[in-house]
Order: C-alpha cells, then structure tokens, then sequence
C-alpha cells in the first residue's frame, strides 16, 4: 500500500476550512475573556485612612519613647568644682547607683555610666558607703573611686590634750555639726555615763577630763556628742585593760587617783623620762611632800603660770594642797599610765627641765634640795 502523508486542517486547508477559521478568528478577537482572570481588587479610601492612622501611631510611639529615654537618662549636672556627698547603700545595683549619681548631679547620662561600668567589667566592684565626690569628675574617675572604696575621714586627740582642747578639735572635724559647747555640755555629765561605763563613777566636778582617751578615731555622719564621748570611754576601757595596776594600789592610790598622776606626768615628763618623773612624785607623795607642779597650775588658769599664780586658789593647786589635784588634768596617753603603773626606782624628789637650742627639753634630776637649786643656777648661768 502506498504511504499517503497525513495533512492537517491548518497545513491543508479547503476554501471552506479556510472561511471557517476566518470566522472563527473574527469571533474571538470581539469575544469577553475577562471573566476567566482574577480581578484585582481596589482597596477603598477606609482601609487606606486606618494603615495610615496606625502607621502615624507607630511612629509617634517610637520618638516618644526615644526621647522619654533621653529624658532620664541624661540630666544637667552641678557646678564643676562643686562637693557633692552621696550615699552608696548596700545591694544598689548598678543602673541604681547611675540614677543615685544623676540625682545628685554627678553625672548627666546614666546610660554613659551603666556602659562604661560593663566595659571596665567594674559591676561587682562598686562599693557601698558614703563619698565626698566632686563635680566634674570624670565617669572614669567616679567609678575608680566607687571601686575604692567609700574615703574614711578621722579625727586625732593629741596626747596631753584637756577635756576644752578636745571639744575644740571635735568641732573643727565635724565642720560644727558637732559643736565645742554641745561636747563639753555632755561631757560634764559623767553621771550619764556611768552605768555602761563604771570607771566614771568617782569623776570629779562630774566631768569626764582625762577619759576621753588621745587615739585617732574615724569620723562618721551620724555621729552625736554623745557617740563621740562613747568612743572615747570604750577606747580608754580597752587601753586600761592592759594595765597591771599593783605598784599604784600598793601605794593607795585609787585606779582615779592613778589617772590623775599619769596626767601630770603627761605634761611635765618628755617621752624617754615618763616612769623617771613619775618616781619623783611616787617619792614626794611617799614623804608627804606637795608635788608642786606648775602643769596642774596651768590647767587652771589655762595659760603658763608666773610665781604669783602659785597661791591662787584652787583644788588643782598642788603648791597649796597636799596629795593629788582633785582631777585629772588632761587625758594622758597609754606611756604615761605605764609609767604610772611601773616607775622608775630612784631616790629623786626633784627635777627641773629646761628647752635647748634645738627645741628639745633637757632634764636635771636631783635627790636634795640644795642639789635642785645646784642645777637650776648652773642652767641660768650656762
């Protein structure tokens, strides 16, 4: 059978195929196919009023909240050079001792200082306590002081200094929060004391002269008068209990009368000749001779005493009354107690002092009268 090649109806057309395809174009290119494609919906003039009302909300929310943050965390500080004391409590984390900085004008930006903390890796290291920080100091600056430590400010009592001495030198370290009149005022009631206190019980004039015992003593905001004058006797219990007070029992003087003695060696004797002195009044008291000592003249007319002072009238005046002064005279140091408690052996009844060129004090003992008056001419002649 001969191939016959198959023909189809577009590659062999008839004049009437021809005619149909004709028409059948012509139909269609007039024929509606839109509705065979997803119509894409206009949105309405509603819709596109809320997306914009909820956008403008966004954007208000954003810069409120950006410039809330601006607002606390940054603050205008105080005037550069200015002392500004704060507190640092215990547990305060550390954006709480940013905020507690801000507040008192240290710095402006708490977000600076919370930043440079982390970067120092110094977050555990901050330190509660109370600092006197200046203003102006840099963010660096504060955190290495918080990190050091809270600067703990003190207070020395001088050695020899009298119960007036030390209510003025409270004063001065208290910038007169504590002031000269208030201290002397309690003070001069040891009766007040006397329950945590025993020692006081015999004080004369119910003043507390010779207790407040010469230390150095940390200073703290909420001390009183009354907080200053406990340290000062719990000081002295604890430097007395050191002392073996046998030698002055045994010559009945009481542990008051022993106080008294030791403040006038405080003032008469130099550091390397107290227990030498003392034994010059032990030896005096032993005879029943006047100490005659002008430091306990000059505790009453506050001042150096001139031979007219001598008769003035007084219980402190050791030239007119036998014995021991009625009070201490000063508050003497722990080597003058020693002294006190363990004197020198020695025969002498007299001794006179004079100051050498180069400031320091030069002593002359002597056993006899006539040797005393010996060494205070020889002194005057020299």
């Amino acid at each position: 059978m001969p191939f016959r090649r198959q023909v189809t109806y577009s590659s062999h057309p008839t004049r009437a195929a021809r005619s149909a395809h004709a028409r059948g174009e012509r139909q269609f290119r007039t024929y509606d196919t839109t509705f065979i494609q997803p119509r894409r919906k206009t949105p309405g003039p509603t819709i596109l009023v809320i997306v914009a009302v909820v956008i403008a909300l966004i954007i208000v929310c954003i810069a409120v909240g950006a410039c809330s943050q601006s607002c606390s965390s940054q603050q205008p500080t105080v005037a550069s050079g200015t002392q500004v004391s704060i507190t640092i409590d215990e547990g305060s984390s550390t954006k709480q001792i940013a905020t507690d900085l801000q507040q008192a004008g240290l710095i402006s930006d708490i977000n600076e200082f919370t930043n440079r903390v982390q970067a120092l890796g110094s977050d555990t290291s901050l330190k509660p306590g109370s600092y006197t920080i200046t203003a102006g100091t840099s963010v660096n600056d504060i955190i290495s002081q918080l990190t050091s430590g809270p600067s703990v400010s003190t207070m020395t009592i001088p050695e020899g200094y009298t119960l007036d001495q030390i209510a003025s030198t409270v004063e001065q370290a208290y910038n007169g929060s504590i002031t000269a009149d208030s201290f002397k005022a309690a003070a001069h009631n040891a009766s007040a004391y006397v329950d945590s206190y025993p020692f006081v019980a015999d004080a004369y004039d119910n003043s507390l002269e010779g207790f407040l015992f010469p230390k150095t003593y940390k200073i703290s905001s909420g001390d009183t008068a009354d907080s200053v004058i406990r340290s000062m006797l719990s000081q002295y219990a604890s430097e007395i209990s050191s002392l073996d007070y046998t030698y002055p029992r045994s010559k009945g003087l009481s542990d008051y009368d022993t106080l008294k003695l030791a403040s006038i060696v405080e003032k008469e004797a130099s550091s390397d000749n107290r227990s030498t002195v003392a034994s010059v009044f032990y030896n005096r008291l032993a005879q029943g001779m006047n100490l005659q000592s002008d430091a306990t003249i000059a505790y009453v007319i506050k001042g150096d005493p001139t031979p007219d002072d001598l008769s003035i009238d007084s219980p402190y005046n050791t030239y007119l009354n036998p014995g021991l002064p009625a009070g201490p005279i000063c508050s003497p140091g722990l080597d003058s107690l020693k002294a006190v408690c363990s004197p020198a052996s020695t025969d002498y009844l007299y001794f006179y002092f004079s100051k050498n060129d180069d400031g320091s004090m030069n002593y002359q003992f002597s056993q006899t009268y006539e040797e005393h008056q010996d060494a205070i001419g020889g002194t005057l002649a020299s």
